[in-house]
């Protein structure tokens, strides 16, 4: 493409340089400068008479110095980074001279640089000037081109003056009008341009030594060759174009215009200088005649500079000099031409965001965009770029090309700026791209995920549903958003392959039961989680599973609270299923609803997940078979606590018969605590008594026999008082007894029949409770004799039986008897009649034997005083002729008793302790000493029971007739009396 159809911008700002002081602006003026170089942020000029001035950035002469004492300098090189230069003078009738200086090593004596070496460049002899000159940075080799086609490279240690080597390298009968170094450590090669070929040679490393080789067979004018010291390319101007050269060949080729005097690079810059355009038919000199003659030459014989950017292809800079160029050179981070008439134009590039703006005003944004990034601009920044592209594009309606620039930006672009100008129906397939590719950044919202599921749902594209949510890698949207939105828009399978994937079983027994209705594949379903899972499943639609699937249910809750339960293996054989053709609708139907295991791999499920496309029923799907897996080792079962019962008994509201098989498998399992049995007896009674009150005849009659067999025992955990209360709720009146008569409260179960009438149940109460309760027999004849009905129901034998064993334990006086009779007017005299008879005789026959006993125990008593009188008053005559001890005719000495038993003295064991202090003797006879020690035992336990008052109250109070106890304690001195001596 020529220069003329590129875009021509203006991306540099032109400025003439102030020159510092009147001896720069003299110098400068005259036109006294022979050639340019810079580096090291100076800039040196060669003069005609060999001098050398330095200028500083003050653009003021900071130094001078004369490099050559004849000839002018043509040639100048600064090492950058370094204080060394090399000048080269020529002189016609002498071989040019190359001088190398360190500016910084000043003579002692005339404070001029040192010269570190000097040459004679050699040309064979031949006086011709020097038309081209390169040289490497480290000044190891440097190549001089002459105008008679020779060129010669010199080689050696010019710095510290060791010696060089010169070599004419080429020869050719045209004049060389550029050489160039491209360079890398194992390779040296230079190129060489004539005015017709371009040629290289290897001048060093490997292939050195060969010939040039010829690279192009078209060279170029002086001047318009250089290099590119950024990329090692050599640029050769030709009138036709421009090119680039490399060591394997020719690259990049861009057209030119028209002839071209000089070229220079500029950062990414190409610089070139074009002369004056030549006219062939006069039509020049009819115009300079026309505007003034001779004053308006210099207008027709102005250069152009052109900065162009041959990445871009735009021209970057352009303008018309009125002088002719001297020199192109660079330094302090600026472009610098040098006219022939002493003036200096600086060219600074615009910022950044300057050459930007100017693109966007002209629309130029793909322009901008390949700018900003040759220029490395963040990708934020850039983002800006694609943004404002985007928008554009959208203004002239080309909204595919807008929406592809606006997902170039989405890293840093509001969505919702992008998303309000999508949101027509026309343009959803737009909003659709930039929604996923939201996704894909993860930059996606709630929001966003909603919308775009929405988007989908109204296209009815199932095909991209699915691969949204089956995409793989990480999660690139909020599951929940995600979830609810399928199951909104009714793809539950779809909700559910993403629950399912992404461990949310929670959700996915949600989606079964709350969305598709397939309760029980939801049962089976939570049957494959783990234990604490299924728990939170179970729990939250236990009513709804026992509603629809209330035997498994119950098996469910049976395994889990037992502590029985195993997650199920999922086991499916792979079966090819044929479908006919006039099934094809019901196949669809069946794949559209298959079961959740189609999807993913549950847990605890095998590998195989194939699933049956045959329905049975309604909505019920054949997914294989199910197992708990009885082979499973109790070891890689995940062990759980099972839950407190009581928990689940809310669930089974309105399902009794399932409740009670529940409670019945609970209370064989031996894993329970002692509230726990307390909390199922008590349901499970409570249940019992519920269908008992529910059903009729038998049915009713084993619910209560169940109910009873229960409660029976003496170490079931159930409360007395929960199982009065059930049982009086629901008139339950065996519960009571049985209850009561635990606790021992018969006299309760007794008023009980009594409080209701019930005269039999009373009879069999007495009967049955009588002889372990006595005081019942007092309420039974308080209770038959309260009314003349009751009194008919029991009958004269049961009041006879009444009275004659309350007669016969003594549990009422007579009189006690008469005065409850005597109550009412219920009972007749001819009732009571054999009981008076009999209590009479017998209390009469207990008189005369009492007072038989009363005079027996005078008359003894009588006899004793007698006897005691007669002791004391009267002599004892001895009359026993035999010793009781050892049974011989009594012999002197005899020991007599007044007991009338008499002892040899031998045979008597006399004590020494029997005798008192007084010297009495008060040896017993042996015969009477057991009689009388054991009265005199019972005299001190009378005394020592005297003082505990405690003993008599407390035979008080269990006495059953208390002034016969209080006779027998006064008889026996508690009330102080003392007995005889």
């Amino acid at each position: 493409m020529a220069l003329l159809l590129w875009k021509a911008f203006d991306f540099f700002e032109v400025s003439q340089v102030r020159l510092g002081d009147d001896e720069t602006r003299s110098f400068f003026e005259n036109s006294e400068i022979s050639s340019v170089c810079s580096g090291s942020e100076s800039l040196f000029l060669g003069s005609d008479n060999g001098y050398v001035r330095i200028i500083g950035p003050s653009w003021k002469v900071v130094r001078s110095f004369q490099a050559h004492e004849t000839g002018r300098i043509t040639h100048m090189r600064q090492v950058e980074g370094t204080s060394l230069l090399v000048t080269v003078s020529e002189d016609l009738s002498n071989e040019p001279v190359l001088k190398v200086w360190a500016l910084d090593k000043p003579v002692k004596k005339t404070g001029l640089p040192t010269c570190l070496s000097t040459i004679n460049i050699n040309n064979g002899r031949k006086q011709f000037p020097i038309s081209a000159f390169t040289a490497l940075d480290d000044l190891s080799q440097l190549a001089v081109g002459f105008a008679n086609g020779a060129v010669t490279v010199i080689r050696g240690d010019l710095i510290h003056d060791r010696g060089t080597k010169q070599r004419i390298v080429y020869e050719s009968e045209e004049p060389i009008t550029g050489v160039e170094f491209v360079s890398d450590p194992k390779l040296s090669t230079l190129f060489v341009a004539t005015t017709s070929k371009l040629l290289k040679l290897v001048i060093s490393g490997r292939g050195h030594g060969q010939p040039p080789r010829t690279v192009e067979d078209s060279g170029c004018a002086a001047g318009c060759m250089t290099v590119n010291k950024k990329t090692g390319d050599i640029i050769v101007v030709r009138e036709d174009a421009v090119y680039y050269y490399t060591i394997d060949g020719r690259g990049l080729c861009f057209a030119n215009d028209g002839a071209t005097t000089l070229v220079s690079t500029f950062e990414e810059y190409v610089g070139l200088v074009a002369p004056p355009v030549s006219s062939k038919n006069g039509t020049s000199d009819n115009i300079r005649r026309r505007f003034g003659g001779a004053s308006t030459e210099s207008l027709f014989s102005a250069a152009t500079f052109t900065m162009i950017d041959p990445q871009l292809q735009i021209v970057a800079h352009s303008e018309t000099l009125i002088s002719p160029v001297k020199a192109l050179f660079q330094i302090w981070g600026d472009l610098f031409i040098l006219t022939q008439d002493g003036k200096i134009n600086r060219y600074h590039e615009k910022s950044l965001h300057q050459r930007l703006e100017l693109l966007y005003q002209r629309n130029l944004f793909p322009l901008a965009i390949n700018l900003a990034q040759k220029s490395g601009m963040d990708s934020q920044q850039q983002n800006i770029i694609y943004r404002k592209y985007g928008d554009h594009l959208y203004q002239k309606g080309d909204f595919d090309s807008a929406m592809a620039q606006y997902i170039k930006a989405i890293d840093n672009t509001e969505p919702s700026q992008v998303i309000r100008k999508f949101l027509d129906t026309q343009r959803i397939h737009n909003l659709i791209e930039y929604l996923e590719e939201l996704h894909e950044h993860h930059k996606a919202t709630a929001d966003h995920t909603t919308l775009l599921l929405n988007c989908y749902a109204k296209l009815k594209d199932v095909e991209k549903l699915e691969k949204f949510i089956k995409s793989e890698g990480d999660l690139k949207f909020d599951l929940d958003t995600a979830i609810n939105m399928c199951r909104q828009g009714g793809y539950f399978e779809q909700a559910a392959y993403l629950a399912t994937k992404h461990g949310e079983s929670d959700l996915v027994v949600d989606i079964l039961i709350e969305d598709s209705k397939r309760y029980s594949e939801a049962l089976d379903f939570i049957w494959h989680l783990d234990a604490e899972t299924a728990y939170t499943c179970l729990m939250k639609y236990a009513r709804v599973l026992l509603e629809h699937c209330p035997n498994s249910t119950a098996e469910f809750f049976i395994d889990y609270y037992t502590g029985k339960y195993k997650p199920k293996v999922h086991v499916t054989p792979i079966e090819e299923v044929p479908i006919l053709s006039g099934n094809r609708l019901a196949a669809g139907a069946a794949n559209a609803v298959q079961n959740l295991t189609s999807l993913l791999p549950l847990p605890y499920m095998g590998t195989s997940t194939a699933p049956s496309p045959n329905i049975q029923g309604d909505n019920q799907l054949t997914v294989g078979q199910e197992v708990a897996n009885p082979e499973q080792d109790d070891d890689s079962v995940p062990k759980y606590t099972p839950p407190p019962p009581r928990s689940a008994f809310s669930s089974f509201i309105d399902h009794p018969d399932e409740f009670i098989v529940f409670l019945e498998a609970c209370l064989k399992s031996n894993s329970l605590g002692e509230r726990d049995k307390a909390d199922i007896y008590t349901t499970l009674f409570e249940m019992y008594l519920h269908k008992a009150k529910e059903g009729k005849g038998v049915q009713k009659e084993e619910w209560e026999l169940k109910a009873k067999k229960l409660i029976e025992g003496h170490d079931i955990p159930i409360e007395n008082s929960n199982v009065l209360l059930l049982s009086h709720l629901s008139d339950f009146r065996d519960g009571t007894t049985l209850v009561k008569e635990q606790s021992g409260l018969l006299f309760d179960i007794f008023r009980s029949y009594t409080s209701a009438k019930d005269t039999r149940g009373a009879i069999r109460a007495l009967q049955k409770y009588g002889p372990r309760e006595p005081q019942l027999y007092p309420a039974a004849l308080a209770y038959f004799t309260s009314d003349p009905r009751i009194l008919d129901e029991a009958g004269p034998e049961e009041l006879a039986n009444v009275l004659k064993k309350i007669d016969a334990d003594g549990l009422m006086a007579p009189l006690q008897v008469i005065q409850t009779l005597g109550s009412n007017a219920v009972a007749t005299m001819g009732m009571i009649k054999p009981y008076l008879h009999e209590t009479i005789t017998r209390e009469r026959r207990e008189i005369a034997a009492n007072k038989r006993q009363i005079a027996s125990f005078r008359k003894e008593t009588e006899q004793k005083r007698v006897e005691i009188a007669e002791l004391g008053s009267k002599p004892a005559v001895f009359q026993a002729q035999r010793c009781p001890g050892c049974g011989a005719p009594l012999d002197l000495p005899v020991v007599h008793f007044l007991c009338k038993h008499s002892f040899h003295q031998r045979c008597l064991k006399v004590d020494s302790s029997a005798i008192d202090g007084d010297g009495n003797d008060k040896t017993e006879c042996p015969v009477c000493a057991a009689n009388n020690a054991a009265v005199k035992a019972m005299k001190r336990g009378q005394e020592e029971r005297a003082e505990r008052h405690d003993l008599f109250r407390d035979a008080l109070s269990k006495g059953d007739e208390r002034f016969k106890t209080v006779a027998q304690w006064f008889g026996q001195g508690v009330m102080g009396a003392g007995g005889l001596e």
